[in-house]
C-alpha cells in the first residue's frame, strides 16, 4: 500500500506522464505507449518492485489506456473509466480511495486471483484540475503467499474481512472456526487470545483502511518450545557475558588497578616526604609508564617552582628593606625643609618660604606610593609648585600658561606625569634663551574616550640643548624623565597609552594620550565624599 501511494505521487510529479495524458496528440500513439512503459520500468527499478503482485493502469480523458503488463485482449476504455472505483462520491473529500475486492479482468493473463486490492485516484495538476486517472492494483493473494513462502515457523496466517469472510490463508487447507472469527470481528483493535478447543494462540491486527483483519495462529506447544529455546539462549548468553565480564575485570585489575593503587601509595609517600620521592619507572609500561613519567616531571617542575618562589621571596624582602631605607631620606629632607621654611618665615624671606612650600608639596607627592592615578587638578597643583621653584631659580625668565576645560579637572592622569615634561621644556628649551620664554600646557579631550596632554615651548630645541650641555659639562648620560613617563604609560594603559615628541630649533611639543577616565566626586551623606567613574 505504501508503494502504491509513492507510485501515484511519482506519476503525478512526472512532467512526461502529464504531457502524454494532457496532450496525447503531440506524439504518435505508439510513442506515447513506449514512453509510459519506460516510466513503469523506472518505477519498478526505483522501488525494487520487480514483483508481479503490483500492477498499474493509467487512463487519460482522450480514450487512451496504459498498463504495466500489456493484456492479451484490447481493453474497454469506457468500462475502465466508468468503474465504480472512480466514483468521486466514494472518494468523499480525498482524490483517492481503496477498493478491497476489485474485479481482476485487466490482468487475468498474469494474475490468477479473481479479485485485487486497488488504489483508485484522480491525477491533478497544480491548479487542482484532473488530467488523468490511475488504478494501482495489488494481488494480495500472491503477495501473501510470497511473503510467507520463506518462513520456517510452523504458524498459520489468515486474511479475513470485517464480516468474517476468508480472503486468503498461508496454508491452503487451513481455516478459522466461526467462533474464532466472531470473537475477532467483534472489536476493531489488535489483540490476542487463547483458543482452548484447538490449543492455539490467536493474534490479530485490524487494518482500518481496508476493513480487514490479519490473523496469526500458532500452536501453544510450538510457542512454549520457542519460549524455552529463547530462555535457554538467554541464560547461555547471560553466563557467557558474565564470564567474559569477570575475565575482563581480572585483566583490568592486574594491568591497571594494581599499578594505580601502587602509584597512589607512592603519591601519599611523596606528600609525607615533601616531594623528595621519585616513582620507579622500570616497573610499569604503557599508559601507566607515561603517567609515572608525567608525575615525576610534575614533581621536578614543582620543586623548581618552589626554589624560584623562595628566591623571589628573598629578593622581595631585600627590595622592601631598601624601600624602607630609601623612604627615610625624603622624610629627613622634608623635616629639614620645614625647619628652613620656619627660619625663612621668621626672617621674612618670601622667596625661600615659597620655594620650601612648593618643594614640600613635591616631596609629599613622591612619598605617597598608594595611588598611580590622581585628579588632573591635583597634578596641576604639583606642576605649579615645581614651576614656581624653577621661575625663582631662572629669575622669572619664562612664563607658563594653562589651557583646559573646567569639566575635565577630575579626569584621572598618571601621578607626576606632567612634571617631567615641564622639566624637559625648561632644561632643553626656555632655560637656554636670552629672550623671554613661554610654556603652554594644554589638556583636552579627543572624542569621547581619549584625553590628550600637551606641553609646548619656544625654546632652542632638545637636540641643540643636548649639544650645548655636552660641550659645557661633558654630559653623556641621557635623561630618564621622559622615558620614565613613557614606560609608566605603557604599564598603566598598555596599547591605549602613547607619547610623541616633536622638536625643532623653534621649540618642542610633547604630547601623550591616555584613555579618558572621569571620576567626579559627589556627596551622598554629610562628611562623606564618593566618586563616580
Amino acid at each position: 500500500m505504501s508503494i502504491a501511494f509513492k507510485t501515484l505521487i511519482f506519476l503525478e510529479q512526472d512532467s512526461t506522464v502529464r504531457s502524454i495524458l494532457q496532450n496525447p496528440e503531440l506524439r504518435p500513439g505508439l510513442e506515447n505507449k513506449r514512453l509510459m512503459e519506460e516510466k513503469f520500468k523506472t518505477l519498478n527499478n526505483s522501488f525494487f518492485l520487480y514483483n508481479p503482485s503490483v500492477y498499474f493502469t493509467i487512463l487519460d480523458f482522450n480514450h487512451s489506456v496504459y498498463t504495466s503488463y500489456p493484456p492479451k485482449e484490447a481493453l474497454n476504455y469506457e468500462r475502465l473509466r466508468n468503474n465504480s472505483g472512480f466514483n468521486l462520491e466514494r472518494m468523499e473529500t480525498a482524490s483517492y480511495h481503496w477498493v478491497s475486492s476489485d474485479d481482476n479482468y485487466v490482468f487475468r493473463d498474469v494474475s490468477t486471483s479473481p479479485y485485487l486490492l486497488s488504489l483508485y485516484a484522480y491525477m491533478k495538476d497544480r491548479y487542482n484540475e484532473p488530467y488523468g486517472m490511475a488504478r494501482i492494483s495489488i494481488d494480495y493473494s500472491f503477495w501473501f503467499q510470497s511473503v510467507l513462502k520463506q518462513s520456517t515457523l510452523r504458524q498459520e496466517y489468515f486474511l479475513i474481512t470485517s464480516q468474517g469472510e476468508n480472503i486468503s490463508q498461508s496454508v491452503q487447507d487451513s481455516s478459522l472456526s466461526a467462533a474464532i472469527k466472531k470473537q475477532i470481528v467483534s472489536q476493531e483493535d489488535s489483540e490476542y487470545f487463547t483458543d482452548k478447543t484447538s490449543d492455539t494462540l490467536i493474534n490479530y491486527i485490524y487494518v482500518e483502511s481496508l476493513d480487514w483483519y490479519i490473523v496469526n495462529r500458532i500452536p501453544l506447544s510450538i510457542l512454549f518450545t520457542e519460549i524455552e529455546e529463547l530462555k535457554r539462549q538467554y541464560f547461555v548468553t547471560f553466563f557467557v557475558l558474565m564470564g567474559a565480564f569477570i575475565l575482563m575485570t581480572f585483566i583490568i585489575a592486574s594491568t591497571i588497578t594494581r599499578p594505580l593503587s601502587h602509584l597512589q601509595n607512592k603519591m601519599r609517600e611523596v606528600v609525607r616526604k615533601n616531594l623528595k620521592v621519585r616513582l620507579p619507572e622500570q616497573k610499569f609500561r604503557g599508559e601507566i609508564l607515561e603517567l609515572t613519567r608525567t608525575f615525576n616531571t610534575m614533581l621536578d617542575d614543582t620543586n623548581e617552582l618552589i626554589r624560584q618562589l623562595k628566591a623571589e621571596e628573598r629578593q622581595k624582602e631585600a627590595v622592601h628593606f631598601q624601600m624602607l631605607l630609601a623612604q627615610m631620606n625624603p622624610h629627613f629632607l622634608l623635616n629639614t625643609l620645614n625647619t628652613i621654611k620656619w627660619i625663612a618665615i621668621r626672617e621674612k624671606n618670601e622667596d625661600i618660604t615659597n620655594m620650601t612650600l612648593s618643594l614640600g608639596k613635591l616631596l609629599e607627592a613622591s612619598l605617597s606610593t598608594e595611588k598611580d592615578l590622581v585628579y588632573l587638578k591635583d597634578e596641576l597643583e604639583l606642576v605649579q609648585a615645581y614651576v614656581h621653584i624653577q621661575q625663582i631659580r631662572h629669575n622669572y625668565q619664562f612664563k607658563v600658561t594653562y589651557h583646559y576645560e573646567e569639566q575635565i579637572q577630575y579626569a584621572l592622569v598618571p601621578k607626576l606625569s606632567l612634571q617631567p615634561l615641564i622639566e624637559n621644556s625648561i632644561m632643553h628649551g626656555v632655560g637656554g634663551l636670552e629672550a623671554q620664554g613661554w610654556i603652554e600646557i594644554r589638556i583636552y579631550r579627543i572624542g569621547n574616550d581619549k584625553l590628550a596632554v600637551e606641553v609646548e615651548d619656544n625654546g632652542i630645541g632638545m637636540d641643540q640643548s643636548r649639544r650645548l650641555q655636552r660641550q659645557a659639562i661633558g654630559r653623556k648620560r641621557p635623561g630618564i624623565g621622559l622615558s620614565n613617563v613613557r614606560e609608566r604609560l605603557k604599564l598603566l594603559f598598555k596599547e591605549q597609552g602613547s607619547m610623541e615628541i616633536i622638536s625643532s630649533d623653534e621649540g618642542t611639543l610633547i604630547r601623550y594620550t591616555i584613555p579618558f577616565l572621569l571620576s567626579t566626586p559627589y556627596v551622598s551623606e554629610p562628611g562623606k565624599e564618593h566618586h563616580t567613574i
